[in-house]
């Protein structure tokens, strides 16, 4: 039985088991290349940038899932091309005892607001968590790391977008207009 407000969403909509893709709508085909039947049973692994990226985002999530049932970010995705593209991602459990069991999850492509950096999977942590507004003695504590470590990797962060001050830097990783 077709349903139509899922198929024609105008925003990428899948319905996923344990991290599998089991069906999606024409939009998330047309976003991340191909035809619905394409994904049909895909592992979600296979759109993240590395196994690693992967692995670390649902860590997340899956913990924010338990808390919630909820769970959304920002995250660069790949497209079937292999092309990276920043990709809001949404995702709503319809398991709570078991967040990955069942769920229906969005994705929107926000490449045009934001620009893909070339990031390490830490910079990435550290970037995300920035942005989240937590200083660097909490993302430090967050990911296990000191302070100062997150500080060069602030630094770094700093110099590929191009940024002058922390306030600037996250700016431009949220994609908000200077």
């Amino acid at each position: 039985m077709s349903d139509p407000a899922f198929e024609y969403a105008p925003i990428g909509l899948v319905e996923l088991e344990n991290r599998i893709i089991r069906r999606c709508n024409l939009h998330f085909a047309s976003m991340f290349g191909g035809n619905e039947g394409d994904y049909r049973d895909m592992p979600l692994l296979n759109l993240y940038p590395s196994h690693e990226d992967f692995e670390r985002i649902g860590k997340r999530g899956l913990q924010a899932m338990l808390e919630t049932g909820y769970y959304t970010d920002e995250r660069i995705m790949r497209r079937r091309s292999g092309d990276l593209f920043w990709c809001r991602a949404r995702g709503k459990s319809l398991t709570p005892e078991d967040p990955f069991r069942h769920g229906i999850w969005s994705f929107a492509d926000i490449s045009e607001e934001r620009r893909v950096i070339e990031l390490t999977p830490r910079e990435r942590d550290v970037a995300l968590l920035t942005c989240r507004g937590l200083s660097a003695k909490e993302v430090g504590a967050e990911l296990g790391l000191s302070y100062r470590t997150i500080e060069a990797h602030r630094a770094r962060l700093l110099e590929k977008f191009g940024a002058r001050k922390l306030p600037e830097l996250v700016a431009k990783l949220s994609g908000m207009p200077l």
